[in-house]
C-alpha cells in the first residue's frame, strides 16, 4: 500500500486588534504652587524667591495684576501715595505708602511712579510689571489652573492646556474678583453690573440712576456721574460706614463721598436703606421700576410718597465681590467665613485652609481673621501678612525659626521705642501683628520677634520654633468704644495727652502686655469677645500722640520704664561711668546699666586728671 501525503491548506484569519494608546501627560512638580499674579502673589512669591524655594506662580492672564487693568473701573486708587512725610526713614514711610511691596529694591516705590496721592489704576498695573521682571520672579502667566485637589500628600491640578501640576504646598492668592450677582434678586437682567458699567460720564447724560450697593465702589460710580443725571439714588441694606468713624480703610472714604454733600445739602440725590431680598425690579414703558416683592408687577404704590416711586432710566450692581471656588475640584471643600466675612474663605490663625492641610492663602483671601478690623484685605496690610505666613512656613517645613534679634535687657527700652516709633508693620496691621519680647531664663536677656500673629502665641514655639515662658507682647489698638458708624468721632473730648488716662487712649496706640506664663488655647478662646488677647499679669497703655511719635520722656518713655522695671524688678535706667563708679563703691549692688559695661571693665579709661577727681571727692586716698 502506497500512502500519499497531500497537502492541507489551513486558511489563514487576520485579527486587527485595536488598542488604545493612552499618551500620559507627566505631570510637573514644584515644592510651592502660588494661584494668582497679583500683589499678594508676587509678595509671598519675592519671600520665596528670596530663599531659593522651588515655586511657581501661575496667572491665568497675560500680566501680572490684571485685576487692576479693569478695576477700579473709575481708574483711581484709594490707596494712599504720600511721598513727603519730613522723614527719611524707610520703614516708617511705608506707613504712608499703601501701594508698595516689600523688597530689597528701593526703586520699587509707587512714589517712584506717580505724585498723585491716589494715583490711577494705570500706575499700579506698570508698578507690578515691573516688581516681577526686576526682582525675577518666577511667574506662568496663560495658565488657568482648574480641577484642584488633594492626592495624598500633595496637591494636584490642571491647566487649560491640559498640563498636570503637582505641588507639596498650595498657596491661593486668587484675590476677591468675581462679582458679587445675587442668583434670587427678581430683575437681575435689567441691572447693569459694576464690572460692565460705562465710564464715560455723557452715557449718563440727563439720566436718573439707581445704584444698588453702598460701598466704594457704588460712591465711586456716583461721583463719576452724578454731574451728569437727572438724579442718582443709593439703595443697600445698611448704612453708610464712613472709613475715618470706623477706622477701618475698607469702608467708605472720603475721596468718593461726594454724593453724601448733595444728599444732604437737598440737591436731589439720596441714599436708603432696604434688603435687597424686599425688593425687585420692573420694567415698564422703557423705564425700571424698584418695588417691594409683595407688590403686584403693574408700578402702582400702595404708599404715594414712597420714596423711590420715580422710575430710572439704569441701575447699577455695584455690590462688591467674592472669593472664586470654581477652581477647586468638587471634592474639594471650602468652607466660607462667618457673618459678613462669608465672601471669604474660612482659615485658620496661620492661614491654613481649615478644610485642607498644605493648603494656605494669601493677601485678601484671608480678610476673614480681620474684616472690619484691620487692613488684612488691602496691600498696605496683606504685604506684612504675606511676610508672616512666609515665616511661618520657613518653620513649619524648612526648621528656619522666626527672624529675630537677641539683646542684653538694658537695652530692651531703646529697642521698643525705635520699633515703635519706626515699625509699618504692627501699625498697619493692629490688633492682628505685634511684636512678641521672650524674656531669657536668665532674665538677663531677651529675643525680639517682630510682627507675630498675637493670635498664636499660646502655641509660641509650634509656630516660631521659640521656646518661651516669660513674654511681653507689643499690640497696636484703637480705643474700644471710640470709634463706630453712629459714634462722634469729632467730639471735643476725642483725645487724651494725660499719660494717667494712657489707658482711655482712643486713637492708635501701644499697648504692652505681660505673660509670665503663655496663655493657653484655652485662654485664647475665653477671652473676652472685645479683648485682642487673654488678661495678662501686667497691661501697660502708652499715652496717644497726635504725631504718632511716643518719644516724650515724660508721658511715653518714662512710664514704659516703669513697666519694664517692674516686669524684670530690676533698675533699668542708664548711668554715666563716674555715676557706676560712685555707685559701685557705695553699694553692694549696682543698676544692670553699670553691671554690663563700666563692671565689665567698659567704663572710663584712668587718666590723671581722673584720678586727680575720684581723689579730690575722696574715693581714692
Amino acid at each position: 500500500m502506497t500512502l500519499t501525503m497531500r497537502p492541507y491548506f489551513f486558511p489563514l484569519t487576520f485579527v486587527f486588534l485595536f488598542i488604545p494608546i493612552i499618551i500620559a501627560t507627566s505631570s510637573i512638580h514644584h515644592d510651592y504652587c502660588v494661584i494668582g499674579a497679583g500683589p499678594s502673589g508676587l509678595q509671598i512669591g519675592y519671600f520665596l524667591h528670596q530663599k531659593n524655594r522651588d515655586y511657581i506662580i501661575f496667572e491665568r492672564n497675560n500680566v501680572s495684576g490684571s485685576f487692576y487693568v479693569k478695576y477700579p473701573r473709575h481708574r483711581k486708587l484709594i490707596s494712599i501715595n504720600k511721598r513727603n512725610t519730613g522723614k527719611t526713614n524707610k520703614e516708617f514711610n511705608l506707613r504712608h505708602d499703601w501701594n508698595s511691596l516689600l523688597s530689597h529694591d528701593e526703586s520699587l516705590h509707587i512714589r517712584h511712579y506717580s505724585k498723585e496721592l491716589f494715583p490711577h489704576a494705570d500706575i499700579l498695573v506698570k508698578y507690578l510689571k515691573d516688581y516681577t521682571e526686576k526682582l525675577g520672579l518666577k511667574v506662568q502667566y496663560n495658565t488657568n489652573i482648574q480641577n484642584i485637589q488633594r492626592q495624598e500628600d500633595l496637591y494636584t491640578m490642571e491647566d487649560n492646556n491640559g498640563q498636570h501640576y503637582t505641588c507639596s504646598k498650595l498657596i491661593v492668592a486668587t484675590g476677591i474678583a468675581t462679582p458679587n450677582i445675587p442668583s434670587d434678586f427678581i430683575g437681575n437682567e435689567y441691572v447693569i453690573g459694576y464690572e460692565d458699567v460705562s465710564i464715560n460720564p455723557e452715557d449718563f447724560e440727563g439720566q436718573s440712576v439707581l445704584i444698588l450697593g453702598r460701598g466704594n465702589a457704588a460712591f465711586e460710580t456716583a461721583d463719576a456721574i452724578y454731574g451728569n443725571t437727572n438724579v442718582v439714588h443709593m439703595v443697600a441694606r445698611s448704612r453708610v460706614r464712613l472709613s475715618w468713624a470706623t477706622h477701618y480703610v475698607g469702608d467708605l472714604r472720603a475721596v468718593n463721598n461726594g454724593l453724601l454733600d448733595t444728599y444732604q445739602l437737598k440737591s436731589l440725590d439720596g441714599v436708603l436703606e432696604a434688603g435687597l431680598e424686599e425688593v425687585k425690579i420692573v420694567k415698564k414703558d422703557g423705564k425700571l421700576h424698584l418695588q417691594f416683592k409683595e407688590d403686584e408687577d403693574d408700578p402702582v404704590y400702595n404708599i404715594d410718597n414712597f420714596a423711590l416711586r420715580d422710575p430710572y432710566d439704569k441701575i447699577i450692581r455695584c455690590l462688591g465681590f467674592v472669593f472664586d471656588k470654581s477652581i477647586f475640584n468638587n471634592k474639594t471643600m471650602i468652607s466660607s467665613g462667618k457673618g459678613r466675612a462669608k465672601k471669604y474663605p474660612k482659615i485658620n490663625y496661620d492661614y491654613e485652609s481649615s478644610d485642607n492641610p498644605g493648603m494656605f492663602f494669601a493677601g485678601t483671601n484671608t480678610h476673614s481673621l480681620d474684616f472690619r478690623k484691620s487692613a488684612g484685605g488691602f496691600i498696605h496690610g496683606f504685604r506684612y501678612t504675606a511676610r508672616a505666613l512666609h515665616h511661618l512656613l520657613e518653620w513649619r517645613y524648612h526648621q528656619v525659626p522666626w527672624p529675630s534679634i537677641t539683646a542684653p535687657i538694658t537695652q530692651i527700652e531703646n529697642t521698643i521705642v525705635k520699633r515703635l516709633n519706626e515699625a509699618s508693620g504692627m501699625y498697619q496691621m493692629f490688633g492682628v501683628l505685634g511684636d512678641i519680647i521672650v524674656i531669657k531664663d536668665n532674665g538677663l536677656e531677651f529675643d525680639y520677634l517682630e510682627e507675630f500673629p498675637i493670635n498664636l502665641i499660646d502655641d509660641l514655639y509650634k509656630h516660631s520654633g521659640h521656646n518661651a515662658t516669660r513674654i511681653i507682647a507689643i499690640v497696636m489698638e484703637y480705643g474700644k468704644d471710640f470709634s463706630g458708624p453712629g459714634n462722634d468721632i469729632f467730639r471735643i473730648d476725642r483725645a487724651t495727652g494725660e499719660p494717667a488716662e494712657a489707658h482711655q487712649s482712643n486713637f492708635l496706640h501701644p499697648v504692652l502686655y505681660y505673660y509670665d506664663k503663655l496663655p493657653t488655647a484655652e485662654d485664647m478662646q475665653k477671652k473676652p469677645l472685645r479683648d485682642l488677647l487673654p488678661p495678662p499679669k501686667l497691661l501697660h497703655h502708652i499715652v496717644e500722640d497726635f504725631l504718632t511719635s511716643w518719644d516724650g520722656w515724660t508721658s511715653h518713655l518714662l512710664p514704659l520704664r516703669r513697666f519694664l522695671e517692674e516686669v524684670f524688678d530690676q533698675d533699668l535706667r542708664s548711668f554715666f561711668a563716674d555715676n557706676c563708679m560712685r555707685l559701685a563703691l557705695t553699694h553692694k549692688n549696682v543698676p544692670l546699666s553699670c553691671q554690663a559695661d563700666f563692671m565689665e571693665g567698659q567704663g572710663l579709661v584712668p587718666t590723671y586728671s581722673l584720678a586727680q577727681l575720684a581723689k579730690d571727692s575722696k574715693f581714692l586716698l
